[in-house]
């Protein structure tokens, strides 16, 4: 029997995490919370990808592209409040995810408040840091285990 892989998919600037705004989102850069994942997956006997993109058509072909995987971590940055196309690809492919931010987007910018992905998720997680990714992880496999 193969191991489930899970994928997490980053958005705009979040290849940036560790030097963007410190105070917002923590010192952890992106390939921290991949290593963090990598040993929770170890753990879990899971496998996990990592797709980080800039680019809005990229991450809606990423997403296209696992219409069979058992779920995915999405944090699409600032393309949460935005992007109709992303919702859609997530819909279309009816593929379980957590929705992850690193910084409390309740306590920032109004505009922040509203995401067009989380009445879609089975998860949201706010505001956790990094830590967020992991968590995200540990409840798609219980629920992939469901």
């Amino acid at each position: 029997m193969t191991r489930p892989v899970f994928t997490v998919l980053n958005g705009p600037n979040l290849n940036l995490l560790g030097t963007r705004e410190p105070q917002l989102y923590g010192a952890a850069g992106l390939t921290e919370a991949q290593d963090r994942c990598e040993q929770v997956a170890g753990e879990l006997g899971v496998g996990i990808e990592f797709f980080q993109s800039n680019h809005e058509g990229s991450l809606i072909d990423e997403i296209q592209q696992r219409p069979k995987s058992p779920g995915l971590i999405v944090n699409a940055g600032a393309l949460t409040h935005t992007s109709v196309g992303i919702r859609d690809a997530l819909a279309a492919t009816g593929v379980p995810f957590v929705e992850v931010h690193v910084s409390n987007v309740f306590a920032r910018e109004e505009f922040r408040h509203h995401s067009y992905l989380s009445d879609l998720a089975s998860g949201v997680i706010v505001g956790c840091g990094i830590q967020g990714y992991e968590l995200a992880l540990r409840r798609l496999v219980a629920l992939a285990a469901d």
